[in-house]
């Protein structure tokens, strides 16, 4: 029994140390996208939206070694809560570089267009807020820090609060004639973007509480599975 045991914990420390290093992974690209939309880097753009594949194949084959645990180890109580919580974590990860992903082909579709400064300077400052939500969302989990992850809520408020800010900011540029409806539409989307990623940070931190001592929310901050459309959605369906 305690070689199974120890067999388990094996298997569930390399599970989190790959969730770690995706995780880590999208920490960087959040500021990476936001620079690539800021800079209208078309080649950054590309490089990026090509190098998605690897967080669908590695959030599969994470995902598919939790089903492996959970099938041959049988875990319950506290085990079986790291497992599952693995695999909701899995998703938000991916899902978050997914949406780093959508910040960059939103970047190709306005690409020629200028931004005024105060739009680009709230733009720059919700990038910010939401790669400081994913990096706290991160070590809360690696160290099961309950406080740590309790205090993305408030965190994550802040976000929203930008995500106000970019929003007004977008229609005070667009009503002074600096954008038009097009780009408007586009970067309203990606306000949207960098909100949900807070989203799934606040996840993340709700799951790493369920580990701890079985809290859960009354449903997640992001329902990814029911995702609204968006434009910048419908416009991806021509780039798959």
């Amino acid at each position: 029994m305690n070689d199974l045991r120890s067999e388990f914990h094996q298997q569930l420390d390399e599970i989190q140390t790959g969730i770690a290093r995706m995780s880590a992974g999208v920490t960087e690209l959040v500021p990476r996208a936001t620079e690539i939309l800021l800079t209208m880097d078309l080649e950054g753009a590309e490089y990026m939206i090509l190098g998605d594949d690897e967080y669908d194949t590695r959030s599969l084959e994470l995902e598919e070694r939790c089903f492996r645990v959970i099938a041959l180890q049988a875990p319950v109580a506290t085990d079986l809560r790291a497992v599952i919580s693995a695999i909701k974590i899995i998703a938000d990860v991916e899902r978050s570089a997914d949406l780093c992903v959508n910040i960059c082909k939103a970047a190709r579709r306005i690409y020629g267009h200028d931004l005024d400064p105060h739009l680009r300077g709230v733009i720059q400052k919700i990038g910010d807020q939401a790669q400081v939500l994913f990096k706290e969302a991160t070590e809360a989990y690696l160290n099961l820090d309950g406080v740590r992850a309790a205090a993305l809520h408030d965190m994550d408020a802040y976000l929203d609060d930008l995500h106000r800010q970019l929003i007004q900011a977008i229609f005070e540029s667009h009503a002074a004639g600096h954008i038009d409806l097009q780009v408007a539409v586009q970067l309203a989307v990606v306000a949207r973007f960098y909100e949900r990623i807070g989203d799934h940070a606040v996840n993340v931190g709700d799951r790493t509480r369920y580990i701890i001592n079985g809290w859960l929310p009354d449903r997640p901050y992001a329902e990814s599975d029911n995702d609204t459309p968006t434009v910048v959605d419908v416009a991806d369906a021509d780039d798959t």
